[in-house]
């Protein structure tokens, strides 16, 4: 057999690394789309990563309601048990932050959720440059 079709053989049995860039707020279907997605991607054991930025910051809201009838967004991700990382600039711009930005920021309180960490764009940049395939919701 020739050189590319084993090539071409294993380069499909490897998985790919997804970058899951979610934007949507987490009333909107296109975030539950986003977790279905990293739930299939995890049960399938393939590498990824996720992203918030823009209005899906506020699923990292801890103050957050849901009514008790309806699931909940924030604790579907936390179950995943992944890494959550939040664009700090623009949940601090929509009154998220976690105990050391609030105190950076005189903020009299911190509402960050468990499991979910501010970071800042340069690890957007790492994560696109790193990844393989991206998926924005």
């Amino acid at each position: 057999m020739s050189t590319s079709f084993h090539r071409r053989i294993f380069l499909s049995e490897r998985s790919m690394s997804t970058l899951l860039l979610i934007t949507a707020a987490p009333t909107s279907i296109h975030a539950w789309h986003a977790f279905s997605l990293a739930q299939a991607l995890q049960n399938k054991n393939e590498e990824f990563r996720v992203f918030f930025y823009q209005d899906a910051v506020a699923v990292a809201n801890e103050l957050q309601w849901v009514p008790d009838d309806q699931r909940n967004l924030k604790q579907e991700w936390q179950k995943l048990n992944i890494r959550l990382p939040v664009c700090v600039s623009a949940a601090l711009a929509r009154g998220i932050t976690d105990a050391e930005n609030a105190q950076r920021h005189q903020l009299q309180q911190h509402n960050l959720a468990d499991g979910f960490e501010l970071v800042g764009l340069g690890e957007l940049a790492d994560a696109v440059h790193t990844a393989e395939r991206l998926v924005q919701f």
